[in-house]
């Protein structure tokens, strides 16, 4: 990397001839890079050839079988010729150099752009997010189900094929070593499709389009003619699976991958004091319904409750007038120029009854047994009833009639006999 070119931010280099160039990242964490992305593009009216030299693609320094296999793969699925090519590099990753080399005399440019807020990164941490919460609703969701057997199908199809053909494999052991197998070429795939997606989709977009339209029929198919999951094991097994994609997607989502430890361990703890919260909750719930005051019964009151109760509350009702009338902060004056029988006032204050014997007895007369409002009140009573079912007692006296002229000469035929 000595003879390479360093690339700053909002770098602009033309040049025509055949050289390299390295970015350094900044090593001091900042939170408002959070969701923050380098933008390298270099394009040019002619084809050029763009070769990554970091020590990662570098065959010769791998130190495991599976870093050489990666690598071998990547120069296979590079991209030899281009006339532009895109780099999307993470705040806080690695240090990343290429290489340009024009096959004619013709200018290039190379342009470094910082982009604060990439969208797919937010993406990727809020889907993190949401799938980690709501996965155990949508393991249990047959249309999720369908979704993410398509999606595994085209993504990962040696794993798709394997569990399709799952019930074929005798052993558990060798279903698991194949598994394994199929996970890791998978996600190499992934990520060598990842690094070369622009350069698939402007070179070979239509097979692309028809390995996903050909390939998602089918995962469709076979997963709705399995049919959604039925047991509480696969589902808990689908749910454990969603989750470690949540975790796979937060991790991914951010370019400090502190954050994504941080927000990992708090995802889990939540979920962890689910049960704990609920217990309290639930303890809060008892201790108030145990602390709250007891709702007020109301209990009707009988004829004869009432009318004791109506006499008690009036006798109470007039001691307590008595009383404030004998208080010296009655207007005792005042009153009594506004009466008209002061002396009856008076009386009543000292005692008497606040009804006369006089009162009482045109009260009974009136209202009593046997007054002449309790007798109107049983005539119109009895008159309404009268009205309203004349017809029934007509017809039942007529049946009566004759059920008894059918009767009397028995007796007498009795007697001849």
């Amino acid at each position: 990397g000595k003879n390479c070119s360093l690339l700053q931010e909002m770098d602009v280099i033309q040049k025509q001839d055949e050289n390299c160039y390295c970015y350094l990242q900044n090593r001091t964490i900042h939170l408002q890079y959070l969701w923050s992305t380098l933008q390298i593009k270099v394009n040019s009216r002619e084809k050029f050839q763009f070769e990554p030299i970091s020590e990662k693609n570098n065959c010769r320094n791998s130190e495991t079988v599976f870093e050489f296999a990666a690598c071998a793969v990547q120069i296979l699925w590079k991209p030899e010729t281009c006339t532009e090519t895109f780099l999307s590099l993470k705040q806080y990753g690695e240090d990343v150099c290429f290489k340009i080399q024009p096959f004619k005399i013709e200018p290039y440019t190379v342009r470094v752009k910082r982009e604060m807020l990439d969208g797919k990164l937010l993406f990727l941490f809020v889907a993190g997010i949401f799938l980690f919460h709501f996965a155990n609703s949508l393991s249990r969701s047959a249309k999720f189900f369908y979704l993410s057997g398509i999606i595994l199908g085209v993504l990962a199809l040696l794993v798709f094929v394997l569990l399709t053909l799952k019930r074929f494999i005798p052993r558990h052991s060798t279903f698991w070593i194949l598994m394994s197998g199929s996970w890791m070429v998978s996600l190499y795939f992934i990520y060598c499709f990842k690094e070369n997606m622009q350069w698939l989709w402007s070179e070979h977009r239509n097979y692309l389009l028809g390995y996903f339209l050909a390939v998602g029929i089918t995962s469709f198919a076979i997963c709705y003619q399995h049919g959604p999951l039925t047991t509480e094991l696969s589902i808990t097994l689908f749910t454990w699976t969603l989750q470690l994609t949540a975790f796979v997607l937060i991790y991914c989502g951010v370019t400090i991958p502190q954050v994504a430890y941080a927000v990992i361990a708090i995802s889990l703890c939540s979920k962890g004091l689910h049960y704990p919260l609920g217990a309290a909750c639930h303890i809060a719930r008892k201790m108030k319904h145990h602390f709250k005051s007891k709702k007020l019964v109301f209990k009707y009151l009988t004829e004869e409750e009432y009318r004791e109760q109506g006499e008690s509350e009036t006798i109470r009702a007039l001691e307590e007038l008595r009383s404030f009338c004998r208080s010296p902060d009655f207007p005792s004056w005042i009153a009594i120029s506004k009466l008209q029988a002061p002396h009856r006032f008076a009386a009543f204050v000292l005692g008497s009854p606040h009804v006369s014997p006089a009162e009482t007895k045109a009260h009974d007369e009136q209202y009593g047994i046997g007054s002449f409002f309790l007798e109107e009140q049983l005539f119109e009573t009895r008159a309404q009833s009268e009205q309203d079912e004349p017809a029934n007692s007509i017809h039942e006296e007529e049946e009566n009639e004759n059920e008894m002229d059918t009767q009397i000469p028995f007796p007498y035929a009795t007697e001849l006999l």
